[in-house]
């Protein structure tokens, strides 16, 4: 019965017929555990393996009765084994089961999280590599700065992207702890062995010290490196949103056959897929609160953490999973726009080289600030008026003494600030 759920899509970890199978993985892990240590007999063991079953509609009515999860698991498992049902739960008290389940499960929804954000790179490098040297403005504060390459764009991406993958590992493993060390903690009805071999057998490790359960501060971490792993797609997502801006309109999501933009207006081809990225990250920032919330509770616990687990952890986990699925979609279905790339990073009229200018004007005259009031007059002057940059510097009787006729046009080439690219995917993609 358990080994049909061993590698479940992501939603199908947080059902209440996962729960309960895990539930009893551990359940029969700490039979094993006791009789391995003489405690029990070893047939009932093997009786409770071959008979222990639950219906999960029938654990439903029970808890309506006795009000508590755990009971009613117990109950129904029971009914199925007879009598050897007595050695079932032995020594343990209820957040044993719960903690170590939800140990379990965590772990393997972090393991399935961090397969997608594999697949999420993949798609990331491909289209660094593709649009490596492809020049682009850079925008600093929305305005055009300087020329950058598409690529490192991606590169930025990936780079960041890398990060949220060893900090989800990071996190992974450390909400990966279980505790079987009873009421609250002391190991007054349970062996330590028990735990021991519980949390090797289900892959997990026992936590050093608890209470009744396994301190909050772990997985509060685990809802932390989730919610930045969905704000870094919040934040790539938004740079898509704006670049595919009508009056930019340098990349855009990609467009099916057959969908459509607006109820009104057929021409429309809307980012909605990013716009419901930047809308999800909001769920999963709002759900790490709640986790930081459940940090501090009453002495050894108080239930206030049981009832927001059974939100954010499904919820961020199945939210997060979706978000990298969506986006990953999204990455390798961009159309990008060579030709509205290079028309942008010529909008200015040459404008986005004042700072490559304003070196050479420095080195010339032997002053910078004097070099900077005059790049910046030349520069606001064909701003404003429309003429070429480069003919405003020209009629500055200062830029005409230092330059000979020619010598500027070098300065206005975007290919210069490209020249690094090479070094930066190198130090990128090692």
């Amino acid at each position: 019965m358990i080994e049909r759920y061993s590698l479940p899509e992501m939603a199908n970890l947080w059902t209440d017929e996962y729960k309960f199978a895990t539930w009893l993985e551990v359940e029969i892990a700490a039979c094993e555990a006791w009789a391995s240590l003489g405690v029990i007999p070893k047939a009932p063991v093997r009786r409770i393996k071959s008979k222990a079953k639950f219906s999960v509609s029938r654990i439903e009515k029970i808890e309506a009765t006795v009000k508590h999860d755990v009971i009613a698991f117990l109950t129904d498992v029971g009914k199925s084994v007879g009598g050897d049902a007595k050695y079932i739960h032995y020594g343990l008290t209820s957040s044993d089961v719960l903690d170590t389940a939800t140990a379990v499960i965590l772990k393997r929804a972090g393991d399935q999280l961090i397969v997608r954000v594999k697949a999420l790179l993949s798609e990331i490098r491909k289209k660094a590599r593709k649009y490596k040297y492809q020049p682009k403005v850079g925008r600093t504060h929305g305005v055009h700065a300087e020329p950058t390459s598409l690529g490192l764009t991606f590169a930025v991406w990936y780079s960041e992207m890398s990060r949220n993958l060893e900090r989800l590992e990071r996190a992974v493993e450390s909400v990966s702890y279980g505790k079987l060390s009873g009421a609250v903690g002391t190991f007054a009805n349970i062996d330590p062995a028990v735990e021991k071999y519980v949390c090797r057998k289900l892959k997990i490790k026992p936590a050093a010290v608890s209470t009744q359960i396994v301190q909050r501060d772990r997985h509060a971490e685990f809802l932390w490196a989730l919610a930045v792993t969905a704000t870094s797609i919040d934040k790539f997502a938004q740079e898509i949103r704006h670049l595919q801006k009508t009056e930019v309109l340098e990349l855009e999501e990609g467009f099916s056959k057959g969908q459509k933009g607006s109820s009104a207006m057929p021409h429309k081809k809307n980012p909605i897929t990013c716009e419901q990225m930047s809308g999800l990250a909001r769920v999963l920032r709002g759900n790490l609160i709640a986790a930081l919330e459940n940090i501090p509770l009453w002495h050894e616990r108080d239930i206030s953490h049981s009832s927001v687990e059974r939100i954010i952890f499904p919820d961020s986990t199945i939210l997060l999973d979706y978000m990298l699925h969506k986006f990953t979609g999204v990455v390798r279905d961009l159309t990008v726009y060579p030709k509205n790339l290079v028309a942008n990073l010529e909008k200015t009229g040459g404008l986005i080289y004042a700072g490559k200018l304003l070196l050479e004007v420095t080195d010339r005259i032997g002053s910078r600030d004097k070099a900077y009031r005059i790049v910046q007059k030349s520069a606001h002057d064909a701003w404003s008026s429309g003429k070429s940059f480069k003919d405003q510097l020209l009629a500055d009787p200062v830029i005409r003494e230092h330059f000979k006729q020619g010598e500027l046009d070098a300065v206005f080439d975007y290919r210069p600030y490209l020249r690094h690219v090479d070094m930066i995917f190198k130090r990128v993609f090692k």
